[in-house]
């Protein structure tokens, strides 16, 4: 359930299947409670594995795995970080993509951060 205290930042990866960063402003400080993604379109050849950071550190239990197989526009998933997900305003979270898929496809990134 959400509250009045959660906000939203969401960020696009322009190409999962490139190993890349990218990186997003954190407008208000708080908890990253929840992580969730949404693929445009179906990658094949391997799964692609995103991670996030806070000033280099890994957000721990934030990793997603977004599976090739039977992958198609739409597919969302997500994780519930556990610790070093303390955010300040003026925070930048990192976004990164393995590149492990191929097919240039976007993928959505969404985090719900609660103050």
């Amino acid at each position: 359930m959400r509250t009045l205290n959660d906000y939203f930042i969401t960020t696009t990866i322009a190409d999962i299947s490139t190993a890349s960063s990218t990186f997003v402003a954190v407008p208000d400080g708080g908890k990253i409670i929840k992580i969730m993604t949404a693929l445009q379109g179906a990658i094949s050849g391997g799964n692609a594995a995103i991670s996030f950071e806070l000033g280099g550190t890994a957000i721990t239990g934030g990793a997603i795995t977004v599976a090739h197989s039977g992958s198609a526009a739409g597919d969302v998933d997500s994780s519930e970080p556990t610790a070093a997900n303390e955010v300040s305003e003026g925070d930048t979270i990192e976004v990164l993509t393995d590149g492990g898929s191929t097919g240039a496809k976007k993928l959505v990134v969404t985090f719900v951060i609660r103050r």
